[in-house]
């Protein structure tokens, strides 16, 4: 039988403690209830609350359970609406570009590719579903990065790898690119991830108007540009079906 580490194991009782008890407790009242000392129990609590899983009353002392905890049960639940809202809207994107539609979240400083329509035609292709595509060079992460401030502080930390020639690594750059981005409520990548390939992305809003996806098109470089630049109508395309998906998650009208 697998070992367990005893630290986590206590962390998640202490969680398991805060949601079903009192809104708040006291160090004493949680180090008395899972029979630890003091200074164990503090020394968990206090880390819980670096990480934002546990948050401290200043006036009393006493913790509850922390805005991290809601923000990541939410994300979990907003993936499978989102997906679920999506696919009727991310069908007639395909038919109406005549490409591959990708919806994409926020993972671990990188794109999650949760939702995959191919382009309809009889190409070969290949279900991307659960891929990883990097926040600074897809149109997808731009759009992440350019609307959530916590896909932002990831794209600090990731590693801005240059795929080809056209790859913005340098952060002044990149910080230019959201700009424009949340400018004009769209993002592309023209050959910046891979040669030969465009993309557009927009985001998605749920109803408290927080960005919980992105979606996009994806396809031949041939295709998506006329004379150097993005063919219009892709754009719109995409802008529309991101608003259709965003007033179905009760965003309104953006």
């Amino acid at each position: 039988m697998a070992r367990t580490i005893q630290s986590l194991e206590r962390a998640a009782a202490m969680l398991r403690l805060l949601a079903g008890g009192e809104r708040r407790l006291g160090l004493s009242d949680v180090a008395s209830a899972l029979g630890l000392a003091k200074g164990t129990a503090h020394g968990i609590l206090r880390t819980l609350q670096q990480e934002g899983f546990v948050e401290q009353d200043p006036a009393s002392g006493r913790y509850q359970l922390g805005a991290e905890l809601l923000r990541l049960g939410n994300s979990y639940l907003d993936v499978h609406e989102l997906r679920a809202r999506a696919l009727l809207w991310a069908d007639d994107l395909a038919r109406s570009s005549g490409e591959s539609v990708y919806l994409g979240v926020l993972h671990q400083q990188g794109v999650l590719i949760v939702h995959h329509v191919f382009r309809p035609d009889d190409s070969r292709q290949v279900l991307e579903v659960g891929a990883m595509q990097p926040l600074h060079s897809t149109a997808l992460g731009k759009v992440l990065c350019a609307y959530d401030p916590v896909a932002h502080s990831q794209l600090l930390e990731a590693e801005r790898e240059a795929f080809t020639a056209r790859t913005v690594t340098a952060l002044p750059d990149l910080e230019g690119v959201l700009d424009l981005t949340r400018a004009r409520g769209w993002a592309a990548d023209v050959e910046e991830t891979w040669e030969g390939v465009a993309s557009v992305a927009a985001p998605i809003h749920d109803r408290h108007r927080m960005p919980v996806g992105a979606v996009g098109i994806t396809g031949a470089v041939e295709r998506f540009c006329e004379g150097g630049d993005l063919r219009a109508q892709l754009i719109a395309a995409v802008r529309d079906c991101a608003r259709a998906v965003s007033r179905d998650l009760g965003a309104g009208r953006f």
